[in-house]
């Protein structure tokens, strides 16, 4: 992911830097102000809470305390979300948005740097959510969070869900990822499609994605980096999506400064590691039975993470309420490109699962 977003960076970059900078403020400055939070019964906090023996950045925002209180599982890995707040300002009309820094990610990875990030692996920050829900639990006054994972995020999300239903009212996975223990490759043999459909122009690139081969467990972090760019640019509607939500989305943050955009893709990078251990993953072995409704959101034409397999593991799920939905006009990325329709569904199927009751317009 890490090489996808740098290559879209060069050729954002190619307008002339100082008409960039200024647009740069102005388009900060406005969204800085979208961003306020004035409801007298809202909240807008964030700060470093020691989580797991460092500290790790928590955001908490909305405009209702008694709307459910949503646990972001950001993607990538080490992509924070913060930087999608202005495109789903909406959403904190109807929930209290909780958007963590896991380490190795965003702020708290700018604030320890490498070396302060302790142990990077898929347990450590399983234990870290836990730790992460009760703080939340206590400092929100709630019983159970609902969680919405996006990406690399439903890894980690599907894991909790499964496993702690007392202290979750909910699963969402979008952009959801399915490790079959190596047995699933459609995203692979769909990029070798496309790339042989582009004949001589698209050669080394389809050289490249033979020679690394389907099976995960073999790749390096720069094959995985550069599996991500070649799936990613290699179709127009993921590509675009790179260029119109998430470098955009990046570049006008109001969070960031530029050197914390550096501080973020580096973050990206340090990583990366943990998508090669979760090649070791099997979803299916570790269980489809879920005590709490469960939902998934895809783009219909996701090719990073395809609605088919995310489809074949949903049937196989058994849960009190399930519902799964194809977001029209979407490849990865798909609450994001498309925040509005991400949130009616999460209007019309999940929060009366959650509530037991509609959410007001």
């Amino acid at each position: 992911m890490l090489a996808t977003i740098a290559t879209v960076s060069a050729a954002a970059l190619a307008a002339p830097v100082a008409g960039l900078l200024g647009y740069r403020q102005l388009k900060r400055a406005a969204f800085a102000g979208k961003l306020r939070i004035t409801a007298p019964a809202g909240i807008e906090e964030s700060g470093f809470v020691r989580i797991g023996g460092i500290d790790q950045w928590v955001s908490i925002r909305g405009e209702d305390r008694r709307n459910p209180v949503v646990l972001e599982i950001l993607g990538g890995p080490g992509a924070s979300n913060l930087v999608f707040l202005p495109r789903t300002r909406a959403w904190e009309k109807h929930f209290t948005i909780v958007r963590w820094d896991m380490r190795g990610a965003g702020f708290t990875f700018a604030a320890g740097g490498p070396q302060g990030q302790g142990e990077l692996t898929h347990q450590q920050l399983y234990r870290d959510a836990l730790e992460v829900t009760e703080h939340l639990r206590a400092r929100l006054g709630v019983d159970r969070l609902l969680l919405v994972a996006n990406s690399f995020g439903t890894v980690l999300g599907l894991r909790l869900a499964r496993n702690h239903p007392e202290l979750y009212s909910g699963y969402v996975g979008t952009d959801q990822n399915i490790i079959d223990g190596g047995r699933e490759r459609t995203a692979y043999d769909a990029l070798l499609a496309r790339l042989r459909a582009a004949g001589r122009k698209k050669e080394k690139e389809l050289a490249a994605a033979v020679a690394m081969g389907a099976d995960r467990s073999k790749w390096t972090t720069r094959d995985v980096a550069e599996y991500n760019k070649l799936v990613l640019t290699s179709d127009p509607l993921s590509y675009d999506t790179m260029k119109t939500v998430v470098m955009r989305s990046l570049w006008f943050s109001p969070l960031h400064t530029l050197r914390g955009l550096r501080s973020y893709l580096k973050a990206m990078e340090f990583s990366e590691r943990l998508q090669l251990e979760a090649a070791a993953l099997d979803e299916r072995a570790e269980g489809t039975d879920f005590r709490i409704p469960f939902f998934v959101f895809q783009g219909d034409s996701d090719v990073l993470t395809p609605p088919a397999p995310a489809r074949r593991f949903f049937d196989d799920v058994t849960a009190p309420v399930k519902e799964f939905a194809l977001i029209r006009d979407a490849s990865h990325f798909a609450s994001f490109r498309h925040p509005d329709r991400f949130l009616d569904l999460m209007l019309t199927h999940v929060r009366p699962a959650v509530t037991a009751q509609p959410a007001a317009r």
